[in-house]
């Protein structure tokens, strides 16, 4: 069966760090891309960032850059996502996704709450 689950989520302080897990199971990890994306309350999807199948390439979406990292452990079968500098607008539930065997596959989601 194949499996994402997430999890580092938690309530952090404006200006705090985070760095979330995923956890990959029943797929070859290696074999393909995979990206985190983001629901705020009351808010559609938002693209995070993402990673090649190789992890040679890194993409995020610009409110992102500099602040966040993304990067995967092909041994451990697990993506990460590094969270940095973090706002409150940073505040959502955080999904990791992947297109795998044709099929678009999610997490469960971990929430982030950014907030004094």
């Amino acid at each position: 069966e194949v499996q994402l689950v997430e999890s580092g989520g938690g309530l952090v302080q404006p200006g705090g760090s985070l760095r979330l897990s995923c956890a990959a199971s029943g797929f070859t990890f290696d074999d393909y891309a995979m990206s985190w994306v983001r629901q705020a309350p009351g808010k559609g999807l938002e693209w995070v960032s993402a990673i090649s199948w190789n992890g040679t390439s890194t993409y995020y979406a610009e409110s992102m850059k500099g602040r966040f990292t993304i990067s995967s452990d092909n041994a451990k079968n697990t993506l990460y996502l590094q969270m940095n500098s973090l706002k409150s607008e940073d505040t959502a539930v955080y999904y990791c996704n992947g297109r795998i065997r044709m099929r678009d596959t999610w997490g469960q989601g971990t929430q982030v709450t950014v907030s004094s």
